[in-house]
């Protein structure tokens, strides 16, 4: 992979980021792709997925390791992200380049607010997972259809929508909630990626090798996740979003180069 260390050490930083708090990697993933390997804004989209995808699934095998994944949840919510995912992806190509990026900073932005509130409130104890059943209901599978749309629309697994609607509609400890998350990412992201291939131009090294990077930062995120306090975490990356998020719109108005 080209770019030396920068190519080594941005790949790595998304899959932490995927393991330590189950989203995000691709609020990353996809910036680097447009603005550090120079790949046009649909392609990105689509290599965008593939890597998270294939890291979110490194990330959830070590969650059910520890025994943080509701299959129960994850699988049919999965299912139903996976079906909005690929038919955004077919038609994605009758939406402006513009329109995917203006989602997607609106995505991202609107993460990092939620995570820096989220981040400020008193943490409280999850519930006991032998005291939880979840349920899988009309809502979720609402919610999870929308999840699917928006991820192939901006390359965004959508964890940050996903953890929430766990947490808040199934009543899902939040660790079980990060751990499930990943596996529907993995689900919903692949399944937009396919949807992608044939309609857009893949770099294939370059997403094998970022690939490969980002599911090793992933595996070290799931085993830095009970060690790192997740407050300092949150306020940490949403930092870096909203910079990141300042630079895309600079550049979109063309005050940066």
């Amino acid at each position: 992979m080209a770019h030396g260390f920068i190519g080594l050490f941005l790949p790595l930083a998304v899959g932490i980021v995927l393991g330590l708090l189950g989203g995000g990697g691709s609020i990353l993933a996809l910036p680097i792709f447009l603005y550090v390997f120079q790949v046009p804004t649909k392609p990105a989209v689509a290599m965008s997925l593939a890597v998270v995808g294939m890291s979110a699934f490194v990330g959830f095998l070590g969650h059910w390791r520890q025994g943080t994944v509701s299959l129960r949840i994850a699988l049919p919510f999965g299912a139903f992200a996976m079906l909005g995912a690929f038919v955004t992806a077919r038609l994605a190509h009758l939406v402006p380049e513009r329109l995917q990026l203006g989602l997607f900073m609106a995505f991202a932005l609107t993460a990092a607010v939620l995570m820096l509130r989220d981040a400020a409130r008193t943490p409280t104890r999850d519930a006991p997972h032998g005291d939880v059943v979840p349920a899988f209901g009309s809502l979720l599978a609402a919610q999870a259809l929308g999840v699917g749309v928006l991820t192939s629309l901006i390359g965004a697994g959508g964890g940050f929508v996903i953890v929430p609607a766990l947490v808040l509609l199934a009543r899902v400890p939040v660790k079980v909630a990060v751990g499930s998350s990943l596996l529907i990412i993995t689900m919903n992201a692949l399944s937009g990626f396919v949807g992608y291939m044939g309609s857009v131009p893949i770099d294939w090294p370059l997403v094998t090798g970022f690939t490969g990077v980002a599911a090793v930062g992933a595996l070290a995120g799931t085993r830095l996740v009970r060690f790192v306090p997740q407050r300092r975490i949150k306020q940490g990356f949403a930092i870096l979003i909203l910079v990141l998020g300042a630079v895309v719109v600079a550049r979109s108005l063309g005050l940066i180069g």
